[in-house]
Protein backbone atom coordinates (compact mmCIF):
# COMPACT_ATOMS: atom_id res chain seq x y z
CA UNK A 1 0.00 0.00 0.00
CA UNK A 2 3.25 2.25 0.76
CA UNK A 3 6.78 1.68 -0.24
CA UNK A 4 9.55 3.90 -0.23
CA UNK A 5 12.35 3.82 -2.51
CA UNK A 6 15.84 5.49 -1.57
CA UNK A 7 13.89 8.40 -0.12
CA UNK A 8 16.33 11.10 0.69
CA UNK A 9 15.72 14.67 1.52
CA UNK A 10 18.16 17.21 1.70
CA UNK A 11 17.87 20.65 3.23
CA UNK A 12 19.93 23.44 2.10
CA UNK A 13 20.44 27.07 4.33
CA UNK A 14 23.42 29.24 3.75
CA UNK A 15 25.19 27.31 2.45
CA UNK A 16 24.97 24.27 4.52
CA UNK A 17 23.08 21.06 3.52
CA UNK A 18 21.55 18.85 6.21
CA UNK A 19 20.07 15.27 5.29
CA UNK A 20 16.84 14.50 7.25
CA UNK A 21 16.61 11.34 4.95
CA UNK A 22 19.26 8.88 3.76
CA UNK A 23 17.72 6.50 1.34
CA UNK A 24 14.89 5.13 3.43
CA UNK A 25 12.87 1.99 1.99
CA UNK A 26 9.72 1.11 3.91
CA UNK A 27 6.73 -1.22 2.53
CA UNK A 28 3.45 -0.68 3.97
CA UNK A 29 1.29 -3.65 3.70
CA UNK A 30 -2.66 -2.90 2.88
CA UNK A 31 -4.84 -2.87 6.36
CA UNK A 32 -1.84 -3.28 8.38
CA UNK A 33 -0.61 -0.38 11.40
CA UNK A 34 2.95 0.28 10.68
CA UNK A 35 4.85 1.96 12.95
CA UNK A 36 7.74 4.23 12.56
CA UNK A 37 10.19 4.90 15.48
CA UNK A 38 13.01 6.85 16.57
CA UNK A 39 14.53 9.51 18.45
CA UNK A 40 14.14 13.25 17.61
CA UNK A 41 15.37 14.06 14.90
CA UNK A 42 15.64 10.76 13.51
CA UNK A 43 14.19 12.34 10.41
CA UNK A 44 10.55 10.92 11.35
CA UNK A 45 8.33 13.56 11.02
CA UNK A 46 9.95 14.45 7.01
CA UNK A 47 9.70 10.90 6.52
CA UNK A 48 5.52 11.10 6.65
CA UNK A 49 5.62 14.69 5.25
CA UNK A 50 7.54 13.02 1.72
CA UNK A 51 4.82 10.32 1.82
CA UNK A 52 2.36 12.35 1.59
CA UNK A 53 4.56 15.04 -0.71
CA UNK A 54 4.08 17.81 1.07
CA UNK A 55 7.39 17.64 1.36
CA UNK A 56 9.32 17.03 -1.83
CA UNK A 57 11.91 14.09 -1.74
CA UNK A 58 15.14 15.30 -3.16
CA UNK A 59 15.95 11.88 -4.62
CA UNK A 60 13.47 8.44 -4.42
CA UNK A 61 10.35 7.22 -4.65
CA UNK A 62 6.68 7.20 -3.17
CA UNK A 63 4.37 4.61 -3.72
CA UNK A 64 0.57 5.09 -2.52
CA UNK A 65 -1.78 2.40 -3.61
CA UNK A 66 0.18 1.47 -6.67
CA UNK A 67 0.54 5.28 -7.62
CA UNK A 68 3.63 6.86 -7.91
CA UNK A 69 3.01 9.98 -6.25
CA UNK A 70 6.74 11.75 -7.16
CA UNK A 71 5.85 10.98 -10.20
CA UNK A 72 2.47 13.22 -10.06
CA UNK A 73 4.57 16.30 -8.04
CA UNK A 74 4.98 18.48 -10.94
CA UNK A 75 7.14 21.53 -10.70
CA UNK A 76 6.92 24.34 -8.44
CA UNK A 77 5.98 24.58 -4.60
CA UNK A 78 1.64 23.94 -5.67
CA UNK A 79 0.83 20.86 -6.20
CA UNK A 80 -0.29 19.45 -9.58
CA UNK A 81 -3.81 18.64 -10.16
CA UNK A 82 -3.11 14.79 -10.47
CA UNK A 83 -1.22 14.90 -6.55
CA UNK A 84 -3.90 16.92 -5.54
CA UNK A 85 -6.54 14.34 -6.34
CA UNK A 86 -3.97 11.60 -4.98
CA UNK A 87 -3.68 12.73 -1.66
CA UNK A 88 -7.51 12.79 -1.71
CA UNK A 89 -6.89 9.07 -0.37
CA UNK A 90 -4.68 10.22 2.44
CA UNK A 91 -5.91 11.61 5.78
CA UNK A 92 -3.48 13.14 7.95
CA UNK A 93 -3.57 12.85 11.26
CA UNK A 94 -0.90 16.06 13.26
CA UNK A 95 0.52 16.15 16.36
CA UNK A 96 -1.22 19.28 17.72
CA UNK A 97 -4.94 19.18 16.23
CA UNK A 98 -4.45 22.23 13.66
CA UNK A 99 -8.15 22.76 14.42
CA UNK A 100 -9.96 26.31 13.36
CA UNK A 101 -10.87 27.60 16.55
CA UNK A 102 -13.31 29.78 15.01
CA UNK A 103 -15.33 26.78 13.70
CA UNK A 104 -17.27 24.23 15.49
CA UNK A 105 -16.03 20.65 16.06
CA UNK A 106 -18.70 19.95 13.00
CA UNK A 107 -17.47 22.69 10.69
CA UNK A 108 -14.06 21.37 11.14
CA UNK A 109 -14.82 18.05 10.17
CA UNK A 110 -16.99 19.75 7.12
CA UNK A 111 -13.84 21.98 6.05
CA UNK A 112 -12.03 19.15 3.92
CA UNK A 113 -16.00 18.49 2.50
CA UNK A 114 -16.04 21.84 1.39
CA UNK A 115 -13.16 21.81 -0.36
CA UNK A 116 -14.17 19.07 -2.34
CA UNK A 117 -17.48 20.47 -3.01
CA UNK A 118 -20.14 18.35 -1.31
CA UNK A 119 -23.57 20.40 -0.80
CA UNK A 120 -24.47 21.43 2.70
CA UNK A 121 -26.79 18.81 3.59
CA UNK A 122 -24.13 16.15 2.65
CA UNK A 123 -21.29 17.77 4.13
CA UNK A 124 -23.62 17.95 7.59
CA UNK A 125 -25.04 14.20 7.41
CA UNK A 126 -21.31 12.59 6.54
CA UNK A 127 -19.29 15.10 9.31
CA UNK A 128 -22.35 13.63 11.72
CA UNK A 129 -21.78 10.20 11.02
CA UNK A 130 -17.57 10.56 11.09
CA UNK A 131 -18.22 12.31 14.92
CA UNK A 132 -20.58 9.48 15.80
CA UNK A 133 -18.16 7.33 14.39
CA UNK A 134 -15.09 8.56 16.90
CA UNK A 135 -17.72 9.33 19.94
CA UNK A 136 -18.45 12.63 19.77
CA UNK A 137 -21.56 12.86 17.92
CA UNK A 138 -22.81 14.98 21.13
CA UNK A 139 -19.89 17.40 20.20
CA UNK A 140 -20.83 18.59 17.49
CA UNK A 141 -21.74 22.33 17.97
CA UNK A 142 -19.28 22.95 20.44
CA UNK A 143 -16.44 24.40 19.65
CA UNK A 144 -12.55 23.60 20.21
CA UNK A 145 -11.38 25.85 23.03
CA UNK A 146 -14.05 23.77 24.90
CA UNK A 147 -12.99 19.98 24.19
CA UNK A 148 -10.13 18.24 26.07
CA UNK A 149 -6.75 17.20 24.45
CA UNK A 150 -7.83 13.83 23.67
CA UNK A 151 -11.71 14.93 22.15
CA UNK A 152 -9.50 17.56 19.70
CA UNK A 153 -7.56 14.56 18.68
CA UNK A 154 -10.85 12.85 17.71
CA UNK A 155 -11.75 15.31 15.85
CA UNK A 156 -8.78 15.31 13.91
CA UNK A 157 -9.57 12.30 13.05
CA UNK A 158 -12.91 12.12 11.94
CA UNK A 159 -11.60 15.39 9.71
CA UNK A 160 -9.18 13.01 8.44
CA UNK A 161 -11.26 10.58 7.61
CA UNK A 162 -13.87 12.78 5.90
CA UNK A 163 -12.16 12.12 2.12
CA UNK A 164 -12.86 8.32 2.57
CA UNK A 165 -8.98 7.56 2.79
CA UNK A 166 -7.22 4.65 2.07
CA UNK A 167 -4.61 5.42 4.23
CA UNK A 168 -4.17 7.34 7.63
CA UNK A 169 -1.09 8.90 8.86
CA UNK A 170 -0.42 9.63 11.82
CA UNK A 171 2.41 12.33 12.64
CA UNK A 172 3.07 11.73 16.86
CA UNK A 173 -1.15 12.03 17.29
CA UNK A 174 -0.44 11.41 21.18
CA UNK A 175 3.02 12.81 22.04
CA UNK A 176 0.54 15.70 23.60
CA UNK A 177 -1.61 13.44 25.57
CA UNK A 178 -2.51 12.02 28.62
CA UNK A 179 -1.55 8.36 29.22
CA UNK A 180 -4.96 7.25 29.75
CA UNK A 181 -6.25 9.35 26.73
CA UNK A 182 -3.69 7.83 24.56
CA UNK A 183 -4.55 4.11 24.58
CA UNK A 184 -7.82 5.57 24.21
CA UNK A 185 -6.79 7.37 21.19
CA UNK A 186 -5.23 4.05 19.96
CA UNK A 187 -8.11 1.53 20.39
CA UNK A 188 -9.82 4.00 18.68
CA UNK A 189 -6.97 4.13 15.58
CA UNK A 190 -6.89 0.17 15.57
CA UNK A 191 -10.76 -0.27 15.93
CA UNK A 192 -10.78 1.95 12.75
CA UNK A 193 -8.60 0.05 10.67
CA UNK A 194 -10.10 -3.18 11.51
CA UNK A 195 -13.60 -1.61 10.97
CA UNK A 196 -12.51 0.30 7.47
CA UNK A 197 -9.27 -1.36 6.28
CA UNK A 198 -7.72 1.72 6.56
CA UNK A 199 -3.75 1.53 6.37
CA UNK A 200 -2.40 3.12 9.13
CA UNK A 201 1.37 4.90 9.31
CA UNK A 202 2.14 5.85 12.88
CA UNK A 203 4.97 8.15 13.84
CA UNK A 204 5.99 8.10 17.16
CA UNK A 205 9.05 8.14 19.95
CA UNK A 206 6.99 6.08 22.35
CA UNK A 207 7.91 2.32 22.66
CA UNK A 208 4.25 1.95 24.04
CA UNK A 209 2.67 2.91 20.51
CA UNK A 210 4.14 0.39 18.54
CA UNK A 211 3.52 -2.21 21.43
CA UNK A 212 0.01 -1.30 21.71
CA UNK A 213 -1.19 -1.46 18.06
CA UNK A 214 1.59 -1.51 15.56
CA UNK A 215 1.73 -4.64 13.57
CA UNK A 216 4.78 -3.99 11.40
CA UNK A 217 7.72 -1.30 12.83
CA UNK A 218 11.09 0.21 11.71
CA UNK A 219 13.44 1.71 13.72
CA UNK A 220 14.82 5.01 12.54
CA UNK A 221 18.62 6.97 13.25
CA UNK A 222 19.66 9.92 11.78
CA UNK A 223 18.09 9.48 8.27
CA UNK A 224 17.83 5.71 8.06
CA UNK A 225 15.97 2.49 8.86
CA UNK A 226 17.99 0.86 10.71
CA UNK A 227 15.47 -2.35 11.68
CA UNK A 228 12.29 -3.04 10.19
CA UNK A 229 9.76 -6.00 10.04
CA UNK A 230 6.79 -7.68 11.41
CA UNK A 231 6.72 -6.75 15.21
CA UNK A 232 5.98 -10.38 16.45
CA UNK A 233 9.30 -11.28 14.12
CA UNK A 234 11.39 -8.91 15.36
CA UNK A 235 10.84 -10.07 18.77
CA UNK A 236 11.72 -13.76 17.58
CA UNK A 237 14.42 -12.56 16.26
CA UNK A 238 18.03 -12.74 17.93
CA UNK A 239 20.13 -9.03 18.36
CA UNK A 240 17.01 -7.32 17.32
CA UNK A 241 16.92 -3.88 18.51
CA UNK A 242 13.84 -3.22 18.48
CA UNK A 243 13.14 -6.20 21.09
CA UNK A 244 15.36 -5.12 23.17
CA UNK A 245 13.66 -1.63 23.63
CA UNK A 246 10.39 -2.95 23.40
CA UNK A 247 10.98 -5.20 26.03
CA UNK A 248 14.04 -3.64 27.81
CA UNK A 249 15.42 -5.83 30.44
CA UNK A 250 18.69 -5.67 32.91
CA UNK A 251 20.81 -6.81 35.20
CA UNK A 252 24.76 -8.45 35.02
CA UNK A 253 26.35 -11.67 35.83
CA UNK A 254 26.89 -11.58 39.63
CA UNK A 255 30.47 -12.97 39.32
CA UNK A 256 32.73 -14.38 36.49
CA UNK A 257 31.76 -18.09 36.85
CA UNK A 258 28.02 -17.34 36.22
CA UNK A 259 26.19 -17.23 32.31
CA UNK A 260 23.17 -14.47 31.78
CA UNK A 261 20.58 -15.49 29.27
CA UNK A 262 18.05 -13.51 27.79
CA UNK A 263 15.08 -15.06 26.81
CA UNK A 264 11.88 -14.17 24.51
CA UNK A 265 8.73 -16.02 25.18
CA UNK A 266 6.39 -15.50 22.20
CA UNK A 267 3.42 -17.71 21.24
CA UNK A 268 2.68 -20.61 23.35
CA UNK A 269 5.94 -20.49 24.89
CA UNK A 270 4.51 -17.60 26.78
CA UNK A 271 1.85 -19.97 28.90
CA UNK A 272 4.27 -22.51 29.54
CA UNK A 273 6.17 -23.01 32.70
CA UNK A 274 9.62 -23.24 31.04
CA UNK A 275 11.99 -21.54 33.89
CA UNK A 276 10.18 -24.22 36.40
CA UNK A 277 11.09 -26.92 33.68
CA UNK A 278 14.72 -25.97 33.33
CA UNK A 279 15.61 -25.89 37.04
CA UNK A 280 13.77 -29.17 37.76
CA UNK A 281 14.92 -31.27 34.06
CA UNK A 282 18.72 -29.97 34.60
CA UNK A 283 18.88 -30.07 38.58
CA UNK A 284 19.96 -25.92 38.36
CA UNK A 285 19.24 -22.79 40.12
CA UNK A 286 18.20 -20.03 38.16
CA UNK A 287 18.15 -16.67 39.14
CA UNK A 288 15.61 -14.58 37.34
CA UNK A 289 17.45 -10.44 36.57
CA UNK A 290 14.83 -8.96 35.33
CA UNK A 291 11.59 -9.59 33.29
CA UNK A 292 8.94 -7.61 31.11
CA UNK A 293 5.56 -9.40 29.64
CA UNK A 294 2.93 -7.41 28.01
CA UNK A 295 1.03 -7.42 24.21
CA UNK A 296 3.16 -6.22 21.36
CA UNK A 297 1.17 -6.73 17.78
CA UNK A 298 -1.75 -8.66 19.44
CA UNK A 299 0.00 -11.74 21.19
CA UNK A 300 1.60 -11.92 24.39
CA UNK A 301 5.03 -11.57 24.21
CA UNK A 302 8.06 -11.32 27.03
CA UNK A 303 11.60 -10.82 27.70
CA UNK A 304 13.26 -12.36 30.59
CA UNK A 305 17.34 -12.38 31.60
CA UNK A 306 18.06 -14.90 33.79
CA UNK A 307 21.85 -16.11 35.81
CA UNK A 308 22.82 -19.79 35.84
CA UNK A 309 25.62 -20.98 37.72
CA UNK A 310 28.90 -21.77 35.58
CA UNK A 311 30.54 -20.56 32.46
CA UNK A 312 28.61 -20.81 29.14
CA UNK A 313 30.39 -24.00 27.93
CA UNK A 314 29.12 -25.63 30.79
CA UNK A 315 25.44 -24.77 30.27
CA UNK A 316 25.04 -26.16 26.89
CA UNK A 317 22.46 -28.55 27.79
CA UNK A 318 20.79 -25.58 29.78
CA UNK A 319 20.92 -23.70 26.65
CA UNK A 320 19.89 -26.37 24.33
CA UNK A 321 16.57 -27.18 26.62
CA UNK A 322 15.13 -23.26 26.39
CA UNK A 323 15.60 -23.29 22.49
CA UNK A 324 13.89 -26.47 22.67
CA UNK A 325 11.09 -25.16 24.33
CA UNK A 326 10.92 -22.79 21.39
CA UNK A 327 12.31 -19.50 23.25
CA UNK A 328 14.78 -16.96 21.47
CA UNK A 329 17.86 -17.51 23.35
CA UNK A 330 20.62 -14.94 23.76
CA UNK A 331 23.89 -14.65 25.52
CA UNK A 332 24.44 -11.04 26.28
CA UNK A 333 27.70 -9.29 24.78
CA UNK A 334 28.63 -13.20 23.61
CA UNK A 335 26.35 -12.97 20.22
CA UNK A 336 23.82 -15.98 18.79
CA UNK A 337 25.00 -17.78 16.30
CA UNK A 338 21.75 -19.02 13.91
CA UNK A 339 20.23 -17.29 10.86
CA UNK A 340 18.21 -13.98 10.95
CA UNK A 341 14.82 -15.28 10.84
CA UNK A 342 12.67 -11.89 9.58
CA UNK A 343 13.49 -9.73 6.95
CA UNK A 344 14.61 -6.69 7.56
CA UNK A 345 17.07 -3.84 6.81
CA UNK A 346 20.51 -3.08 8.56
CA UNK A 347 22.56 -0.60 8.55
CA UNK A 348 25.89 0.78 10.16
CA UNK A 349 24.87 3.00 12.91
CA UNK A 350 25.11 6.76 12.83
CA UNK A 351 27.24 6.06 9.28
Amino acid sequence: MITTTGLTKVYRSRGREVTALDGVGIHVRPGEVYGVIGRSGAGKSTLIRCINLLERPTSGTVTVDGQDLTALAGRGNRAARPLRLARGGIGMIFQHFNLLSSRTVQGNVELPLEILGLGRRERARKALDLLDLVGLADHARAYPSRLSGGQKQRVGIARALAGDPKVLLSDEATSALDPETTRSVLRLLRDLNRQLGLTVLLITHEMDVVKSVCDSAALMEKGRVVESGVVSDLLATPGSRLARELFPVGGGASGADRTVVDITFHGESADRPVISRLSRTHDVDVSILGAAMDTAGGRQVGRMRIELPGRPEENDAAIGFLREQGLTVELPGRGTPGPVAVERELTEEGA
